[in-house]
């Protein structure tokens, strides 16, 4: 029975150190292959200038009238081609909707002698003391 237990102490044991090993060769090709496609997601057609996966089309928009100023941002980025640049988040319009009705500051015209003369003390009374 004794060799049973040292066959799995020693499979535990190789499985611990193929962990601190890392990566293996192809892992690491499929990692870094994903990596430079994300990191050429978007490129400007003009200037060929890369943008990562994660750039946003308000940023895209920014580069075309900022670097190419005059010309169609749908030639830069094809990805633009619905972008409206007053909505940047591409959320509907909110026409029709109610708009709440602004609170009016309500101004104090109670002084403190008002309150006192209504019958309010000024501060907490002490029970114990007289």
């Amino acid at each position: 029975m004794g060799k049973g237990s040292n066959v799995q102490k020693a499979q535990a044991a190789r499985e611990r150190n193929q962990k601190k090993l890392g990566k293996s060769a192809g892992e690491r090709k499929e990692a870094s292959a994903k990596a430079a496609k994300d990191a050429t997601a978007y490129m400007c057609m003009i200037c060929r200038q890369p943008f990562m996966v994660n750039a946003k089309l308000s940023l895209l928009y920014l580069h075309c009238t900022a670097k190419h100023p005059g010309v169609d941002p749908v030639k830069c980025f094809l990805q633009l081609k619905d972008y409206d640049p007053n909505n940047p988040d591409g959320k509907p319009a909110t026409t029709g909707t109610k708009v709440a009705p602004k609170k009016k500051k309500v101004t104090k015209t109670d002084d403190l002698d008002d309150l006192l003369s209504a019958g309010l003390t000024k501060g907490k009374k002490n029970k114990g003391k007289k």
